[in-house]
């Protein structure tokens, strides 16, 4: 049966030219251990680099397009060609949330974790879980503190639809003002514009209302 797209990813620990080999053959056989899986169409990513770093070319690719095509599978030598240490198990989380099944020649099938990496991945995607409940109730506490001081986002932020997407792009300062002589905080300020689809940080936020203050004294 032909299964949709799958990504093989290849690694080695260093780049000496005596390591290309062992790119080539990893490469060739997870081509065929794919295909006995009915993945026929595969996209290889290869690099030469020590696995406790995560900062890799060909992960990052691999990373990156498995997101954008919603890719379902991955092949690899064994796990650690995905990475080792603390790098291993980011890489591990990561596939996890992209729903992706990691099959290994060496575990013939996907891939076997102990009991401890399986406790920690299902401890790191139950904070994430909590962390992603908790800027959402950020964003709730921010609104509602807004609009009980008179704030109405209904009136406000009449261009976030603009095709064109250009004031969307600009910080709204008046916005930030409003939100600050609410008493809203400027993380809170942060929190309460990314509801409403704006990504700034607090850092902006407070440098924009800063900039803005000055310009008044002038």
């Amino acid at each position: 049966m032909i299964k949709t797209k799958a990504v093989i990813y290849c690694r080695v620990s260093t780049d000496k030219n005596t390591q290309e080999t062992s790119l080539v053959r990893q490469q060739e056989e997870l081509t065929k251990y794919a295909k006995t899986f009915g993945y026929n169409d595969v996209e290889i990513f290869m690099d030469q680099h020590s696995g406790y770093d995560v900062d890799r070319d060909g992960l990052l690719d691999m990373l990156d397009y498995m997101k954008e095509y919603g890719i379902e599978a991955l092949f690899v030598q064994d796990e650690t060609r995905l990475g080792r240490g603390n790098a291993r198990m980011a890489v591990l989380h990561l596939l996890q949330k992209y729903e992706a099944t990691v099959y290994t020649l060496n575990d013939a099938g996907p891939v076997v974790l102990n009991e401890m990496d399986t406790m920690l991945l299902e401890i790191l995607a139950i904070v994430e879980e909590y962390q992603r409940r908790m800027h959402n109730a950020k964003i709730r506490r921010g609104m509602r503190r807004a609009v009980e001081n008179g704030y109405q986002p209904q009136n406000n932020l009449k261009n976030r639809g603009n095709i064109e997407g250009r004031e969307r792009k600009e910080v709204p300062v008046e916005e930030i003002v409003q939100l600050r002589q609410k008493g809203l905080t400027f993380a809170e300020i942060a929190t309460t514009l990314s509801g409403l689809g704006i990504s700034i940080s607090k850092a902006t936020v407070h440098r924009r209302y800063i900039e803005y203050m000055e310009r008044l004294e002038e």
